[in-house]
Parts: structure tokens; sequence; C-alpha cells
């Protein structure tokens, strides 16, 4: 991990795997690693400018803090999807006017669960106008809708910079490299805490003349991941391998069947 790694970034080394490995990885993280989201809306009041189905639209895509341990997917879940404690929550918003509805208003009957981000706007209301609303979150995946997505991640390949003798007085590679990647102090280093930040540009080649050589190994990546708050970054990579491992178990069994 970086330095600078936190629970809602981190970024890490994958040594020795394709390229193909990796995407699938991405995607794994991205579309099935399940999380809760608003599904459902029962308006009881709504006097805003905003159609209930904008208000319902924006709920959804609010980030809840998700105890994965505690929710099932409907389709896992031992009540056949018909919805039980397990595999849905009840959240509430009951606001009037004057003010910006937030998502801190929502109440939530779980209390491990709440809105990762308290300041995300919903809607403005004016005076004398009321939101008062039963929501409900269910746990499910980001390829079924983004608002199930727990994050972004993307991936590069692992620089590889090598500087000349002749290079270590090209004071202007450290100036044109966008991601600061070198140091210059009377002699041009490579800065190890930006080191990885590199998505090979080309800017240090051409201001050295040459002197500076940018290559990849196309073996060896650099994977970025971003949390929305749903999860910490450790969870999500955790639980995404976890979901990974479970996938190419079912398919190894499903080959068996077809082959006996």
């Amino acid at each position: 991990l970086e330095k600078n790694s936190s629970k809602t970034k981190i970024s890490f080394l994958l040594n020795k795997v394709s390229t193909s490995y990796v995407n699938t990885l991405r995607r794994i993280f991205v579309n099935r690693v399940p999380v809760l989201a608003i599904e459902t809306v029962e308006f009881k009041k709504n006097n805003s400018v905003m159609y209930d189905e904008q208000v319902a639209y924006r709920l959804g895509l609010v980030p809840l803090v998700t105890d994965y341990k505690s929710y099932n997917l409907k389709s896992e879940c031992k009540c056949g999807g018909k919805g039980c404690a397990q595999c849905e929550l009840k959240l509430k918003l009951k606001a009037k006017g004057e003010k910006i509805v937030v998502a801190s208003d929502i109440k939530s009957t779980d209390p491990k669960v709440k809105p990762a981000q308290d300041g995300i706007p919903i809607v403005k209301l004016l005076k004398g106008q009321e939101l008062e609303l039963l929501a409900t979150a269910e746990l499910s995946e980001g390829r079924e809708h983004a608002k199930w997505a727990p994050g972004l991640v993307f991936y590069r390949y692992k620089p590889d910079i090598k500087i000349s003798k002749k290079g270590e007085s090209r004071e202007e590679c450290a100036k044109v490299c966008p991601v600061k990647v070198f140091d210059f102090n009377n002699k041009l280093k490579i800065n190890q805490d930006n080191y990885l930040k590199c998505h090979l540009c080309g800017a240090c080649e051409e201001a050295s003349n040459g002197e500076v050589k940018v290559t990849h190994d196309k073996t060896s990546h650099v994977v970025f991941m971003e949390s929305w708050g749903q999860l910490n970054c450790k969870d999500m990579a955790k639980i995404g391998v976890e979901r990974f491992n479970k996938i190419l178990d079912t398919f190894s069994n499903e080959v068996k069947k077809t082959l006996k």
C-alpha cells in the first residue's frame, strides 16, 4: 500500500498477473460487491418543487454505510426474496421548510447503517413545504444498478523509470512531470512517494532528450481503489476476493457436472 492510503482510497501492486486478470478483479470489485442502497420510497407528504420520482432517485444515490454481515442478498435470503429484516432496512425522513434537506436527515432503524456523507443535498424546501417518507433499502450489486456500486477501481501498468548520468542534470523533468514523480536538488531523483502515480505520459523523456527512459512491465499493475463510503477499501477488496472465489467455485462445479 502507498503511504498515503486511507479507508476511502488505497493503491496496491499486483505482480506477475495478466491484464485480463486485473480487469476481472476490477469488475468484481465494482459490480459484485454487495452494498445497501434505497430501492423503494413511500411518500406521505411532498409539496416541494421536485416530483416524487426525482426525490426518490436522489435518495437511491445516497451511499449508505453497509454492515455487510447483517444483511443478505434477496436472492440468497431465507425469506425467498419476499422481504424481511435480514434483506431489507427501513429508513424515515421527515422535514419542514425553510431548509435544505440533506442526507443526515435520513433516519435509519439500524444504528449501524447511516448515510456515508451527511451533507449530500436532497431537496430545498421553502417556507410551508414539507417532505415525509418511508424508504426501504436493499442489499444488491453494482451490476444491477450504479447505486449499488461500492466505489471506483482502475489500474495501469507499473512504471519502470531509468535515469542516465546525463539525465541527472535535467531539472526540467521535475518541472514538466504532471504528477511530481521527480525531485531535483542538484540531482534528478525519483520521488518514491509519487513513483506509482506515473501514468506513462512521456513528458520527462521528451524534456530530457531521451536521457530519462520510462517503460513498463505488462505483468505488473498498479491498482487504485476509491470507496464511496458504504465500505472501507480493505473490506471492499476482501469481500470482492471472496465473491470472486465463490464465482470460480460455482463455475468449476458446473463444468464438472457437464463433464460427467
